[in-house]
């Protein structure tokens, strides 16, 4: 029989759901705890100019609302570093307490020895050692940024990236592959190299005295395919915390999807402990997107729940009315609107489940599934709207007021079910 038509064993069909989580290190980032098999973290970063501190603040506070977890900023000149601890102070001041990482290349040695305030009111640091320093400065440049580390007391993630990969490192690796009796393929040798300067530079900053507890690695590409087979390979070679992402992703829909593809398969497997979705926003499109991205990839994998997901019915000859598109797009938006108040007020209401259908043939059936759902009159059906909660029918709602009155019984059930008062 072919292997791809076994049926499967008795272990998988008992195994609903992603892996185990692979154990790793845990690290605290500003009271953020990562690793350790505390749950997968949100990341984003802003593409504000560091140095103008109100736009940078605005967009920080952004994010954070939006749900990300961890913000990383750039920190590429005395100005943006001296920026820092003023966007941190206004940060505090506004009640937005997200934990700010400062992402440094070439030299960063240099502006956390110029602005030990911005060394303080970093959480971590993100180090490219790919382009800490060349030549003879490399080590010594390097050293000097975990020493600030060891002396603030903050973790780092040293982030390989093939775009500006060590390349000492890859013209080594080259040599010693055209020394093998069955030489690797080149893809083969950069992946080896991306990885080695990760764990290289890992081992290193212990031997500095870094704790592995304050490590983060991360080695990124642009390519699915690539990325899965780095992480696999990294995921066995220590137990450091993993930040995964698709460096790069791309723009709209390719972002998405390529980004989902690779993290999707990697986080199934148990790796990786904090993840970014490295979208490039489109012209007049908010930032945050990448956000709602990655915490829409977390739930629908059942790793986490952050806002009441909503099953919507994709449309077909039946549904020849725009009413269900539009009355599933204000359900999302309501429940996203309003999941900051409920964080506070009704936990668990992020575990909600709603479905909007449009029509008779799937709609009552998946309206049951959900805690509380609608199943619109399809063309030619009788105009009435049936309403579900916890699989049973409670109502039928007719006229001009489907879509308000909807988004009311929604507000209730969260309050009876969630609220004070719940016995849920």
């Amino acid at each position: 029989m072919n292997a791809a038509l076994q049926p499967p064993s008795p272990a998988d069909e008992d195994r609903f759901g992603p892996l185990p989580r692979r154990m790793t290190r845990e690290v605290v980032i500003g009271g953020v705890h990562v690793g350790g098999g505390a749950p997968v973290v949100v990341q984003s970063m802003t593409n504000t100019d560091t140095a103008d501190v109100a736009s940078t603040t605005k967009q920080v506070a952004e994010l954070w609302r939006a749900g990300s977890e961890l913000v990383r900023v750039t920190v590429n000149t005395p100005e943006a570093a001296a920026a820092v601890p003023r966007i941190r102070e206004r940060l505090d001041m506004m009640g937005v307490g997200v934990p700010l990482i400062g992402d440094f290349h070439y030299n960063g040695h240099q502006l956390l020895a110029g602005e030990p305030a911005c060394a303080e009111a970093l959480a971590k640091y993100r180090i490219n050692p790919g382009n800490v320093g060349f030549g003879k400065k490399k080590d010594t440049q390097f050293a000097q940024l975990i020493e600030f580390a060891i002396r603030y007391g903050k973790p780092v993630r040293i982030g390989a990236n093939w775009g500006s990969l060590d390349q000492s490192l890859a013209a080594t690796l080259m040599d010693e592959n055209a020394q093998r009796a069955n030489p690797w393929d080149a893809g083969h040798v950069l992946r080896e190299a991306l990885i080695r300067s990760a764990l290289d530079s890992a081992v290193r900053a212990e031997e500095l005295g870094l704790p592995r507890e304050r490590i983060v690695l991360s080695a990124k590409v642009s390519g699915v395919q690539e990325l899965i087979a780095v992480y696999r390979e990294l995921a066995t070679r220590g137990d450091y915390a993993l930040h995964l992402g698709l460096t790069e992703a791309g723009i709209g829909s390719k972002g998405i999807v390529a980004s989902s593809a690779a993290l999707g398969v990697l986080l199934q497997e148990g790796i990786g402990d904090t993840i970014r979705i490295s979208l490039t926003p489109e012209p007049g499109q908010s930032r945050t997107n990448e956000v709602i991205v990655a915490q829409e990839l977390l739930q629908t994998m059942g790793l986490r729940a952050f806002t009441p997901m909503v099953t919507a019915c994709p449309g077909c000859g039946r549904t020849t009315s725009t009413f269900f598109q539009e009355l599933a797009q204000k359900v999302q938006a309501h429940v996203r609107d309003k999941m900051p108040e409920w964080k506070i007020t009704h936990p668990g209401a992020e575990n909600l489940t709603l479905a909007v259908m449009g029509c008779v043939v799937n709609g009552p059936g998946e309206s049951r599934h959900a805690n509380i759902g609608i199943s619109l009159p399809g063309t030619g059906e009788a105009p009435s709207a049936p309403v579900f909660e916890d699989g049973e029918k409670t109502v039928t709602l007719r006229g001009d007021r489907i879509a308000d009155d909807f988004v009311e019984l929604i507000d209730r059930y969260v309050e009876r079910r969630y609220g004070a008062n719940s016995t849920a």
